[in-house]
């Protein structure tokens, strides 16, 4: 399992671990963290410029509030997710709605039709994630491309547990509705 997802990693120890100096943990919590921020941020905007100055800020401030951490708070990466969606947020306000497309990234070893039905699917469903009203938007990317639990996703969002539920429910349910015209085109069967 990579070491970005395992359980048993104790961020606010590695956290604790920067604040005395120690080079190896800020790398460490770095490659926990940055990573899944850039990937949110980028479903979020739809430009991966903006996501990469949104991660970037979204660390900048852990580093900075490192000192301060509170023992028992929640997880850092729950509190950069948490400062990367106010980020994204504010981003958002101030434009005007737009759908850009990630750059796709070949996949070598799969064949060209297996590549191209790859890309179709990934464009169709960012297009339809640019679609959801925003809280949906969030919900749906942190628990089923992040792989976040409920209760990590309501501190994110500071929403109840249930809230996350209902959103992510929703948001589900009018992505299908988005995607549903283009299932054939997409290559999924009813059966699927």
């Amino acid at each position: 399992m990579p070491l970005e997802q395992r359980s048993d990693v104790d961020q606010a120890a590695l956290l604790g671990r920067v604040v005395a100096g120690d080079r190896r943990a800020a790398e460490a919590l770095t490659d926990m963290i940055a990573p899944r921020i850039l990937r949110f941020a980028a479903r979020m905007l739809g430009d991966l410029t903006e996501a990469e100055d949104v991660a970037q800020e979204a660390m900048l401030r852990l580093w900075r509030m490192a000192p301060d951490w509170q023992d028992g708070a929640a997880q850092p990466s729950t509190w950069v997710f948490r400062v990367a969606t106010n980020l994204c947020t504010d981003r958002l306000r101030r434009r005007k709605p737009m759908v850009n497309e990630l750059p796709d990234l070949p996949d070598t070893a799969q064949s060209q039709h297996a590549q191209m039905m790859q890309a179709a699917r990934a464009k169709a469903l960012e297009n339809a994630l640019a679609h959801l009203p925003e809280r949906q938007r969030q919900a749906v990317i942190l628990r089923h491309l992040e792989g976040l639990t409920n209760p990590e996703i309501a501190a994110i969002m500071m929403l109840g547990v249930e809230a996350v539920e209902s959103l992510t429910a929703r948001g589900k349910r009018n992505l299908s509705a988005i995607l549903a015209g283009e299932r054939d085109a997409l290559g999924y069967d009813d059966d699927q």
